[in-house]
């Protein structure tokens, strides 16, 4: 399958720059376990089909994000599928003004607090290594954790900015836009282009982020595969 690496993200994060942290063959990779449920098929021919059927956890899930329509996977049934807004970013607006706020690195040592408070605010897959995926950063107040954000996926010239949540009683303070505006101006220094995905129906957080200078540059589908019973 040929076009823009976006269009399939997920093959094209897990068969170069993050290969490290799949598992699977030529035909169909996934993110190991422990850092996301994303998967993808190296094309639609019916052995690469197969393959990703085989990665399929016994008791779980795996998600593509596909550009293109997803075809039917023998042995998978689709659980939900949903569409997405896919966002880039050439350049980050700046800050009106300062933060009033200081933000750290997060790190192992801040994992539980980063998966409690993605599993409470739910910005999209979040596991007991999804932190190690890079860059996250976050606000604490009395060594709470206010709110966070990181990087995702990374195919070659593109880094995600993803787990972005807040708690929910912080919210409204600029935490969000501060952290996501680090993140993704990180990403642009190291020559790459930050991008990111939204929910459609999430017009708050979407107009969020176009105040940070993203723009839209196409829906894709996001699906959830789980084996079929029998």
């Amino acid at each position: 399958m040929q076009g823009h690496p976006l269009d399939r993200p997920v093959w094209n994060a897990l068969s170069t720059r993050q290969r490290n942290l799949a598992e699977g063959d030529g035909s169909a990779l996934r993110l190991a376990a422990d850092y996301g449920i994303f998967a993808a098929a190296a094309d639609d021919a019916p052995q690469s089909l197969a393959a990703l059927a085989g990665l399929l956890p016994a008791d779980g899930q795996l998600a593509l994000v596909e550009a293109g329509p997803t075809p039917p996977v023998c042995g998978a049934v689709v659980t939900s599928q949903a569409t997405i807004c896919q966002m880039v970013a050439e350049a980050i607006t700046s800050l009106a003004t300062p933060v009033d706020f200081e933000i750290t690195p997060l790190g192992d040592s801040d994992a539980p607090q980063m998966l409690a408070l993605a599993t409470l605010t739910r910005p999209g897959p979040f596991f007991a290594r999804t932190h190690q995926l890079g860059g996250f950063v976050g606000v604490k107040q009395d060594g709470r954790l206010l709110a966070m954000a990181g990087e995702r996926m990374k195919p070659q010239g593109f880094t995600e900015v993803s787990g972005v949540c807040t708690q929910p009683d912080c919210r409204g303070r600029g935490y969000a836009g501060a952290l996501m505006r680090l993140v993704a101006a990180r990403i642009l220094e190291r020559g790459e282009t930050p991008f990111l995905h939204s929910y459609v129906h999430n017009t708050g957080a979407i107009g969020l982020y176009r105040s940070l200078g993203f723009v839209l540059r196409r829906e894709v589908t996001m699906t959830v595969l789980e084996r079929a019973s029998g």
